[in-house]
């Protein structure tokens, strides 16, 4: 019973440990979530704010929200361009590096352009205006650099695809159109024998009925020759006449009557 009383509190332990560690990461993810709320909801109001000065105001404080509103798109949009293409192609993460340190330099500059919108003295923001004008384009231009070339990378892969994937259809369309059979070739027949002539026809009708002692394959039978020296006999020998003996009777003479 004691061991079953620790088997039962060690997995209500482990019970316990495991819903804390969901709530943790539940409490994480949800103050993840606010937090990007907020910021995207700072964040938008920020560009608003920027976008009405740039019209409502002149001078060096339009032209200074015009260089952060101009910073900050290029910015952004490079910035989601590069997270969006790394999932699809990993080769893009080293310049996806390339851009943190890029945006390191865009944050530094856009915090500077903060500062000096606040700045009373006109005349010495005015002096210094041209350097930043030059380090927003030169960190715009990196930036839109980084982006146009992802896109185009992710452009020719997908004309790349696209051709292949034509071509195949191209072909499979021409192989479904092709249901016109060819005609078979017309087998010509074979030709009859020729006719033999007729003397090689009269030449086997001769070799067909021949004697018997003719026919090919049987041993012929030995025909008797006469000799030169010995008198021809006579097919059938005539009898000799029968010898009479004493004690037998004489035969009578047949009547005449």
């Amino acid at each position: 019973m004691e061991a079953v009383g620790v088997i039962v509190a060690l997995l209500v332990l482990l019970f316990v440990i495991f819903g804390a560690y969901m709530t943790v990461k539940a409490i994480g993810a949800a103050k993840r979530g606010v937090d990007r709320t907020i910021s995207q909801a700072r964040r938008s109001v920020e560009d608003t704010t920027l976008r009405a000065r740039s019209f409502a105001q002149v001078g060096t404080a339009a032209e200074l929200a015009q260089l952060r509103i101009r910073l900050r798109t290029s910015m952004r949009a490079t910035q989601d361009a590069l997270q969006a293409g790394v999932a699809e192609d990993a080769s893009l993460k080293e310049s996806l590096g390339l851009f943190e340190r890029l945006s390191a330099h865009g944050h530094e500059l856009d915090d500077e352009l903060r500062r000096l919108e606040r700045d009373p003295d006109k005349a010495a923001l005015a002096q210094r205006l041209p350097a930043l004008r030059e380090r927003t384009e030169q960190i715009t231009k990196s930036a839109d650099s980084l982006r146009w070339s992802a896109r185009d990378r992710a452009h020719r892969f997908a004309d790349d695809d696209l051709d292949s994937l034509s071509t195949q259809i191209d072909l499979e369309a021409g192989a479904l159109r092709h249901w016109t059979k060819e005609p078979a070739p017309t087998q010509t027949p074979a030709a009859w024998p020729e006719p033999e002539p007729a003397a090689d026809a009269g030449k086997g009708a001769e070799q067909t009925w021949t004697e018997p002692s003719e026919q090919p394959g049987r041993p012929e039978r030995p025909k008797p020759s006469a000799s030169a020296d010995e008198p021809e006999r006579p097919a059938i020998t005539p009898p000799t006449p029968r010898p009479s003996y004493p004690w037998e009777k004489q035969a009578r003479p047949e009547s005449t009557t």
